[in-house]
């Protein structure tokens, strides 16, 4: 004899109709807690962000190269360099704030936390830009800016900023793509 097919939860005697969800406001379902915090962090990370853009690149600090022509802001060679050094950090931090979002195999951020966490990024490049310049203006050498606005420090390209939340962006969706192994090995 077959058993008739059942639709739906079976229900016991003695149990609820519905399972019975205890609402603890401390916890926030999936791993990391709320998305807040990790929107605030990723919009602090742009502070040392900046701190590194203008150690490091030409005509702020000039760490990287340490090439005593491209000190100078004067020169126009060091522009494309100037802002391709933010280009740089501001993909590396987005690539590392998506891979810190992104969630696992069994878990997938909402596109709340998706949207929050890309404005995030957003406001975390615009952080950064404004803590690169303001340090250059406090340590930096007075720039003669007669000539041309970008003989300060200064970013000439203001698609870079766009790069920190395409990158959490990116990296969000190649992970919904690629979940991976769940920390699982392979077969």
């Amino acid at each position: 004899m077959t058993q008739p097919a059942v639709d739906g939860p079976v229900h016991h005697d003695g149990e609820p109709a519905q399972p019975v969800l205890v609402a603890d406001p401390g916890q926030q379902p999936g791993p990391g807690g709320r998305p807040w915090r990790k929107a605030a962090a990723i919009a602090a990370a742009g502070v040392p962000v900046g701190l590194l853009w203008w150690l490091l690149a030409p005509s702020g600090l000039n760490l990287l190269t340490g090439n005593p022509d491209l000190a100078a802001g004067t020169n126009t060679a060091t522009w494309l360099p100037r802002d391709l050094v933010l280009a740089g950090l501001c993909l590396l931090a987005g690539c590392i704030a998506g891979s810190f979002v992104a969630g696992s195999k069994h878990y997938q951020p909402g596109p709340g936390t998706v949207i929050l966490v890309v404005l995030a990024g957003a406001a975390g490049a615009l952080i950064a830009w404004g803590t690169g310049v303001l340090s250059a203006q406090w340590w930096g050498a007075p720039a003669d800016t007669s000539a041309s606005a970008s003989v300060a420090f200064s970013l000439r390209s203001y698609a870079v900023l766009a790069i920190w939340p395409a990158a959490i962006a990116l990296a969000i969706f190649l992970n919904s793509l690629f979940p991976g192994s769940g920390g699982k090995p392979r077969r």
